[in-house]
């Protein structure tokens, strides 16, 4: 035996070299591995030269690039990125891939069936979602992680066939002792990226892997061969899409109304241009900051110059959104239709940046509004508190629309990242500073709001080691891109957001004192509903309007008993919490009347005994069972604010099935509307 010695982050590391594990093994149950390369490997990972011509240029290539990342040569398996609710999460994100993928592994496992091979398909950052193929191979497979879950980013495991086909962008075949790590050299892999159509991005691995015995050169040729297949049915799932995207844009809207019309998919590429809108990109070209699947107020914030967040509006068909639709009024047609609909509320709507546009008569309200119209011509921090679903960002987008000064509005929530991600999106990154930083570096959220308004929601999640690194950023007004030795200036005001006590987190240790001081030079305090006197009838008459002709349901009229049962109710959701039972009693019901049977238990459970509706004799209409089961669905989200796990609590059932339970009915817009996130954990968030 030999000890291994190197350097991992400026530190000495060493380790007992065992004998090549695969090298000890003979006959069926592993084929001996390549000595020569196995000698190799040990004078690299030992220091020594290498002799000429030893070992293939993308191989060392790659050698080189796991240690420089710090990787273990001597590690045995590679690490699991995620299990249960974090692998399904993982799963729904890349649900589009696994569907484009499923025929074909619907038929691996009886294909592969006895030949030692598996098949797996992972996600654009190497972790597996999916493994089909030999079941005595697949058991074997979980020895080293490689399963569902197990991350084998080369910067992490080193040298192996979805690594480092996704450090290269290109396939790669990788068999035995070319394997970084030393527990893993007894298998051989082949894989391709498989490559987003339109735009060459990298949406995840198709890779073939076994024991050394089932090395074959036209391995990499079938998983290139798969992978392709896999790109032809993501494209023809695309142009679907598209299809019905511009049908419903053809039947819907008349150009004869409109200046000009843009229609965007679900990826955010341009995909028809029609009238005189001027754009930096051409059909088929994804428009600039448009991040795929990224909610509408992001794609608002990164309109080109001259379209107005207002006129932008997702297009759902099949019960799903498939883009949006950008509609520019022509002069002189204000009171079309087409103009009408571009003047509708939506999410984006700078409108919303106005304190006489927050409804609120009461005396609490009144309170709030005119400190934050004081706060508003002043340019300091503020910081914005009160419970979830008060209406904090309203608050915040009001007190930037109410400067004069104008620019850019960027909102940050600092609760739904990792820290790396976090520091990555706040103060961007250049070329190469971390594995998946994009090609050509990307600014962070302080410099896209120079000279104006940067809102930090959840601030109390922002994790320690980090508040210091923002805390200087707003005190010298420079900030540093990862990776980058550059000052870059800039000029924010910066609005916080929290629903915690944050002076109880300062006493706790869990948020910088200074930093505190810094973010909260002045205080704005939105009241909760229950504090509202008065303000309940006003705004579900207000979103009983607004989501009637949103939505082109008839408006339904809330009685006295219905009112006094919404006003006796404590609100723990909030103005959110009001929205979305107006809304859910807008879509289960056409009545010209809202009952008060209709309402839902937490919300009867107020209402005096005496006052709740008398049984009558009829017997109720019995629902189907689907709809029964639709129906209870959308109670149980509509109840816990889109808060999936919670509504699965209640409902008895696991959150995986409520979540393929959701898209059996299509309910995922209608789940969206509720505050829940169906990417992520299903909370409301302010």
């Amino acid at each position: 035996m030999r000890e291994l010695s190197y350097r991992k982050s400026g530190v000495r590391f060493s380790a007992e070299l065992r004998p090549n594990p695969a090298a000890q093994c003979s006959g069926r149950e592993l084929v001996s591995i390549d000595r020569a390369t196995y000698a190799a490997w040990e004078r690299f990972v030992t220091g020594e030269a290498l002799p000429p011509s030893t070992i293939e240029s993308p191989v060392l290539d790659s050698w080189r690039r796991s240690r420089d990342a710090g990787v273990n040569p001597v590690g045995r398996a590679a690490p699991v990125a995620a299990r249960g609710d974090d692998m399904e999460l993982l799963r729904r994100r890349h649900r589009e891939l696994m569907a484009a993928a499923s025929n074909l592994f619907a038929h691996t496992g009886d294909l592969l069936a006895g030949s030692h091979s598996i098949m797996l398909l992972t996600s654009p950052e190497g972790v597996v979602l999916d493994a089909a193929g030999d079941a005595a191979t697949l058991d074997a497979a979980r020895d080293i992680h490689l399963m569902t879950g197990g991350n084998w980013c080369e910067a992490v495991v080193g040298t192996n066939g979805i690594g480092t086909a996704i450090a290269t962008r290109c396939p790669a075949q990788i068999h035995g002792a070319e394997h970084f790590c030393e527990g893993i050299q007894g298998w051989t892999c082949a894989a391709a990226p498989i490559f987003e159509p339109g735009t060459q991005d990298i949406l995840g691995v198709l890779d073939i892997s076994g024991p050394p015995q089932t090395f074959q050169r036209n391995n990499l040729l079938l998983a290139v061969s798969v992978a392709r297949q896999i790109e032809m049915a993501l494209s023809h799932s695309a142009l679907g899409e598209r299809l019905r995207l511009l049908e419903h844009c053809m039947n819907r809207l008349s150009l004869a109304d409109a200046a000009g019309m843009v229609a965007i998919d679900r990826q955010g590429r341009l995909i028809h241009s029609a009238g005189r809108v001027p754009l930096p990109v051409g059909v088929g070209e994804r428009l600039p900051g448009f991040r795929p699947h990224a909610d509408l107020e992001e794609w608002a914030a990164h309109l080109p110059e001259g379209l107005r967040p207002e006129w932008l509006h997702p297009v759902v068909a099949g019960g799903r959104t498939v883009g949006a639709v950008v509609l520019v009024p022509g002069r002189g047609v204000r009171n079309s239709p087409v103009a009408r609909l571009a003047e509708q509320s939506s999410e984006a709507d700078p409108r919303r940046s106005c304190f006489d546009n927050i409804l609120g008569r009461s005396p609490a309200m009144r309170e709030a509004t005119d400190l934050g119209r004081r706060l508003a011509t002043k340019r300091v921090p503020v910081l914005v508190e009160g419970e979830t679903g008060v209406g904090k960002e309203l608050f915040a987008r009001a007190l930037h629309g109410g400067e004069h000064l104008g620019g850019p509005f960027i909102t940050y929530n600092c609760g739904a990242a990792s820290k790396e991600l976090i520091a990555a999106d706040l103060f961007g990154h250049v070329r190469g500073a971390f594995t998946g930083a994009t090609n050509d570096g990307r600014p962070g959220r302080f410099e896209l709001a120079n000279g104006g308004t940067l809102c930090l929601d959840e601030i109390g999640e922002m994790p320690l080691d980090l508040q210091p690194v923002l805390l200087r950023a707003l005190e010298e007004g420079i900030v540093y891109r990862l990776g980058d030795t550059q000052p870059r200036r800039v000029d924010v005001r910066l609005i916080a957001m929290t629903n915690r006590n944050l002076r109880e987190e300062v006493a706790a240790g869990r948020f910088r004192r200074d930093l505190y001081y810094r973010i909260g030079v002045t205080r704005l305090r939105i009241p909760p509903l229950r504090e509202r006197d008065g303000d309940i009838p006003l705004l579900a008459s207000h979103f009983c309007t607004q989501l009637a002709e949103r939505h082109g349901v008839p408006r339904r009229e809330f009685g006295p008993e219905v009112l006094d049962a919404l006003q006796a109710y404590c609100w723990p959701g909030n103005v959110r919490e009001l929205r979305n039972v107006v809304e859910s009693l807008l879509l289960m019901d056409s009545t010209p009347q809202v009952r008060v049977d209709e309402l839902p238990e937490e919300i009867l459970a107020s209402v005096p005994q005496a006052a709740r509706p008398a049984a009558e004799g009829a017997e109720p209409e019995c629902p189907s069972l689907e709809a029964a089961e639709r129906r209870a669905i959308q109670k149980a989200v509509i109840n816990f604010q889109g808060n999936l796990a919670q509504a699965a609590r209640l409902l008895g059932i696991s959150r995986s099935t409520l979540y393929r339970k959701v898209e059996r009915y299509a309910l995922e817009d209608f789940v969206r509307a509720a505050g829940g996130n169906l990417e992520g954990e299903g909370g409301a968030g302010d």
